[in-house]
Protein backbone atom coordinates (compact mmCIF):
# COMPACT_ATOMS: atom_id res chain seq x y z
CA UNK A 1 0.00 0.00 0.00
CA UNK A 2 1.19 3.63 -0.81
CA UNK A 3 0.10 6.63 0.16
CA UNK A 4 0.62 10.40 0.67
CA UNK A 5 0.74 12.52 3.91
CA UNK A 6 1.32 16.16 3.28
CA UNK A 7 2.70 16.95 6.94
CA UNK A 8 4.53 15.21 9.48
CA UNK A 9 2.12 14.89 11.64
CA UNK A 10 -0.42 13.57 9.32
CA UNK A 11 2.47 10.63 8.11
CA UNK A 12 2.40 10.44 11.73
CA UNK A 13 -1.39 9.89 12.55
CA UNK A 14 -1.46 8.06 9.22
CA UNK A 15 1.39 5.60 10.60
CA UNK A 16 -0.60 5.07 13.73
CA UNK A 17 -4.09 4.29 12.12
CA UNK A 18 -2.94 1.82 10.32
CA UNK A 19 -1.00 0.53 13.57
CA UNK A 20 -4.28 0.56 15.20
CA UNK A 21 -6.36 -0.84 11.82
CA UNK A 22 -4.15 -4.07 11.54
CA UNK A 23 -4.82 -5.07 14.92
CA UNK A 24 -7.18 -7.75 15.09
CA UNK A 25 -6.95 -8.27 11.47
CA UNK A 26 -3.51 -9.72 11.17
CA UNK A 27 -1.27 -11.75 12.25
CA UNK A 28 1.58 -9.56 12.98
CA UNK A 29 1.60 -6.51 14.91
CA UNK A 30 2.23 -2.98 13.14
CA UNK A 31 5.82 -2.31 13.40
CA UNK A 32 6.31 1.18 12.62
CA UNK A 33 10.35 2.35 10.73
CA UNK A 34 11.63 5.49 9.43
CA UNK A 35 10.43 9.40 11.21
CA UNK A 36 7.91 11.91 9.96
CA UNK A 37 9.96 14.66 9.61
CA UNK A 38 12.49 12.49 6.38
CA UNK A 39 9.52 12.20 4.57
CA UNK A 40 9.16 8.61 4.41
CA UNK A 41 7.43 5.65 6.77
CA UNK A 42 6.12 2.60 7.12
CA UNK A 43 4.08 0.55 8.52
CA UNK A 44 5.42 -3.39 8.43
CA UNK A 45 2.60 -6.16 8.74
CA UNK A 46 4.74 -8.71 7.29
CA UNK A 47 2.90 -9.98 4.58
CA UNK A 48 1.10 -6.29 4.00
CA UNK A 49 3.48 -3.40 4.42
CA UNK A 50 2.08 0.31 4.21
CA UNK A 51 4.56 2.96 2.86
CA UNK A 52 3.98 6.65 3.82
CA UNK A 53 5.51 9.54 1.63
CA UNK A 54 5.56 12.82 1.56
CA UNK A 55 4.58 14.38 -2.28
CA UNK A 56 8.28 15.04 -2.78
CA UNK A 57 9.67 11.31 -1.43
CA UNK A 58 6.67 9.87 -3.16
CA UNK A 59 8.35 11.61 -6.62
CA UNK A 60 11.13 10.53 -5.66
CA UNK A 61 11.00 6.56 -5.13
CA UNK A 62 8.56 6.29 -7.49
CA UNK A 63 7.31 2.77 -6.35
CA UNK A 64 4.26 2.67 -9.10
CA UNK A 65 7.10 2.54 -11.29
CA UNK A 66 8.85 -0.13 -10.05
CA UNK A 67 5.44 -1.84 -9.72
CA UNK A 68 4.20 -0.75 -12.45
CA UNK A 69 3.69 -4.82 -13.74
CA UNK A 70 1.31 -5.08 -9.89
CA UNK A 71 -2.44 -5.81 -9.97
CA UNK A 72 -3.61 -2.32 -8.68
CA UNK A 73 -6.51 -3.79 -5.89
CA UNK A 74 -8.19 -0.39 -4.56
CA UNK A 75 -7.07 3.21 -5.39
CA UNK A 76 -8.69 6.24 -3.39
CA UNK A 77 -8.25 9.64 -4.34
Amino acid sequence: MVCTGTSGRMLDALAKGAQEAGRGKVTKKGRIEGQAHDGWMLVDFGDVIVHLFSPEQRLYYDLEELWSEGKILVKVQ
